[in-house]
């Protein structure tokens, strides 16, 4: 598996701290293994280092509360030297959080990550009480994808991309059927029977349904309300309330991204009022009839992950109606992102192009799109999609 820099640097100022380090995100994005590479890079550096996964029954059996982890890590430490001890699928013992919490009291630094349906991985974070730092880990960006697939000696193009996204353990399968079963049943774990059991969510027709609904719509705006009048269409009743919990559910999971808008006028206040995107486009394609997959708009969900990677706060910009899909700011730098997967077709420029021609120069203009050809004008940047892939920021 090939070392993810782009997390362990951002990890790394933290080795020392006494803050427990919290690694989230999604299931089998790799949390586990970028833990396994840091406490090697400490092992390498002469650390002492205590690794402890509680799937593996050798553990899990001695282990199983908070009494027995303090006394079991407590027997590993040494006079006038650091511990790093590192914590995997940590939910399993009961009271975990009551001995981290008391254990980084200790000459030790603790690295923790899981996530099942007992702990879903957002809550990790709501059970140490601020003495914590958080790292979100995500599914392979482009970059990552040519780097894992070299080192496999696979190909997995930029089209491959757009339909079956970035989960790691994609690229290892050699054919689509056996690449779509494993999603669907990862689909199946993380969407449905983590959530459903955690929640202990009993409309299950209800919250199914609405998953599929968001889920397929990724890069669109909704409202609570819109989502509700969708399921009551569909002959499923259910209040603002309901769809409120089910929308927070699948964020609290890294499902869905929740995108807010930056807007130059005052809007009502609306109970919920965004952009959703997929955490991985894998969840629409597998939702997908008859191989005609959502492109489109799989593409602009790409854009937006690949801006999260960059390290840009993105919102959806909003002037007088007229949309760009995201304001990216990072560094006091601001760019209005326009994603479009062709505008080849006179129309289609001239629709994409006008949404610019009303803003001012204040922010820089770009415009990616599929399309080989370049596009750029005076005012407006235009960006190939497989440029954009291999970019680390945009003013490369």
């Amino acid at each position: 598996m090939i070392i993810r820099q782009h997390y362990i640097n951002q990890i790394r100022p933290f080795y020392d701290s006494d803050l427990i380090k919290v690694i989230t995100g999604i299931r089998r994005c790799g949390k586990s293994v970028i833990l396994s590479q840091i406490a090697e890079e400490l092992r390498s550096a002469g650390k002492q280092v205590l690794s402890i996964n509680f799937e593996n029954i050798e553990y899990s059996t001695d282990i199983c509360d908070a009494m027995s982890l303090v006394s079991f890590v407590k027997k590993h430490l040494r006079a006038n030297e650091k511990l790093y001890v590192f914590l995997d699928e940590v939910q399993l013992v009961e009271g975990w959080n009551l001995a981290c919490r008391s254990l980084r009291l200790e000459n030790v630094s603790i690295f923790i990550t899981g996530s099942n349906s007992r702990l879903l991985s957002g809550e990790f974070t709501k059970e140490l009480s601020g003495r914590y730092v958080s790292f979100c880990i995500r599914p392979f960006v482009y970059k990552e994808i040519q780097e894992y697939a070299k080192e496999l000696g696979k190909t997995y193009s930029v089209n491959d991309y757009l339909i079956y996204g970035g989960f790691p353990k994609v690229i290892e399968f050699a054919d689509k059927p056996s690449v779509f079963q494993y999603l669907n049943d990862l689909n199946q774990t993380i969407v449905v029977n983590d959530i459903l059991n955690r929640y202990k969510i009993r409309k299950t027709e209800l919250f199914k349904r609405l998953v599929n609904y968001i889920l397929i719509s990724n890069a669109r705006i909704f409202s609570a309300n819109s989502v509700q009048h969708y399921l009551s269409s569909e002959k499923l009743a259910c209040s603002l309330n309901t769809v409120m919990k089910y929308l927070a559910y699948l964020e609290e999971a890294y499902v869905i991204r929740k995108v807010p808008q930056y807007s130059t006028r005052a809007k009502r206040e609306l109970a919920f009022y965004a952009k959703l995107y997929d955490e991985d486009v894998s969840f629409n394609s597998v939702r997908q009839k008859n191989g005609r997959y959502d492109l489109t708009h799989n593409f602009e969900n790409i854009v937006y992950n690949e801006l999260i990677f960059m390290g840009y706060e993105v919102f959806v910009f909003n002037k007088s109606g007229q949309e760009i899909d995201f304001l990216a700011q990072k560094d006091g730098k601001e760019y209005l992102v326009q994603a479009a997967y062709s505008i080849a077709e006179e129309k289609t420029y001239q629709r994409e192009f006008a949404l610019f021609n009303t803003l001012d120069q204040s922010r820089r203009k770009i415009i990616i799109t599929n399309d080989d050809f370049d596009y750029s004008t005076s005012t407006v940047r235009h960006i190939s999609f497989s440029r954009f892939l291999t970019m680390d920021c945009l003013d490369e």
